[in-house]
């Protein structure tokens, strides 16, 4: 499939309430960009939180009026259809206990979450069994579209 160039660059920033090193950012970047082009999204403003499980949690009862941990919470603040505009939440201390519970390392889980809070944005969703289904067969080629890149 051959890329596009969107009309306008995206903005993508990561903010950290949560000490940790997110490592390869550029990289991260870009392919969130090549993403958004694939997938025919036209991605504007995206931010990503890093925070703890506190934080998310405070959010998760405020907002969503759910009492229960999560490692990611996607916020689509898109105005128009013309610009995806949209925050990420995740949980470190979430993402290492998920990756210690799926047996797998810390910066795939983080990364699977990260290109999961995007597929939301872009309109995929995981609340039946078929969405799911569809989310991780997503998250899956997202992974291996990444390791490629």
């Amino acid at each position: 499939m051959e890329m596009r160039k969107p009309a306008v660059s995206p903005v993508i920033k990561f903010h950290f309430l949560f000490p940790f090193q997110l490592k390869d950012r550029r990289r991260l970047k870009l392919f969130t960009k090549e993403l958004s082009i694939r997938e025919e999204k036209p991605l504007g403003s995206l931010d990503y939180i890093f925070c703890s499980d506190d934080y998310l949690y405070d959010i998760n009862m405020r907002f969503l009026q759910h009492d229960d941990l999560t490692d990611i919470i996607t916020f689509d603040l898109s105005e128009s259809e013309n610009s995806i505009d949209g925050e990420i939440y995740i949980s470190i201390e979430r993402v290492r206990e998920n990756a210690r519970l799926f047996k797998t390392g810390f910066t795939q889980e983080l990364h699977r979450v990260m290109f999961h809070g995007v597929l939301h944005l872009f309109g995929y969703g995981d609340k039946s069994p078929a969405e799911k289904k569809l989310m991780r067969k997503k998250e899956d080629e997202c992974l291996a579209l990444y390791d490629r890149s």
